[in-house]
């Protein structure tokens, strides 16, 4: 096998993936079982609830407060700190279809103001001041808002997998997303 190949964030590929999560998320976890939505990965580790709530959370305060501050303010301060949990924003009525679709509201309306920004690459190279990184780019922001989907899909997609994890016997060697071997 060869190495990866890195690409450079394109601005219209982040789009295809950031309107594409929603409907991701909505077509495993729409109808999903209660058990499965309860579950996690023991201890304080998230279960698929937590992990809409958060997402929800995160288009509320970071992806596109942090964008227009890198374009308002650039390195004269720092961003403002955010919480990845915020128990205010916890909706333990809702359901799980609730969730949804107040994520992909949330996450709608987002896309649709960063492409109203009209960012150009030299925006893209604009940088700001993160509290814990330090000197960060608008490209780096961004490519993040789209493997931070990725995170949580492959954090879903584990949860509920290793539900299984007793039944597989012996192919459990080979369940990746079991095993937690590399592959």
């Amino acid at each position: 096998m060869t190495g990866h190949t890195r690409r450079a964030l394109d601005l219209n590929e982040a789009r295809y993936f950031l309107e594409r999560t929603p409907a991701t998320l909505n077509a495993w976890l729409r109808d999903l079982p209660d058990g499965f939505q309860s579950a996690n990965e023991g201890g304080e580790s998230w279960n698929p609830r937590d992990v809409i709530e958060h997402l929800t959370l995160m288009e509320h305060t970071n992806w596109m407060p942090r964008i227009r501050w890198v374009l308002d303010h650039g390195t004269n301060a720092p961003f403002p700190p955010i919480a990845r949990i915020d128990e205010s924003h916890r909706k333990p009525g809702a359901t799980i279809t609730q969730l949804l679709d107040d994520f992909a509201t949330c996450r709608q309306s987002n896309v649709a103001d960063l492409l109203a920004l009209q960012l150009t690459n030299a925006d893209l190279d604009r940088t700001a001041i993160h509290p814990s990184f330090g000197i960060v780019t608008l490209r780096q922001l961004l490519a993040t808002w789209v493997t931070h989907d990725f995170d949580h899909l492959t954090q879903i997609t584990r949860v509920i997998a290793r539900q299984y994890s007793d039944e597989v016997g012996p192919w459990r060697a080979y369940l990746r997303v079991i095993s937690g071997n590399p592959g």
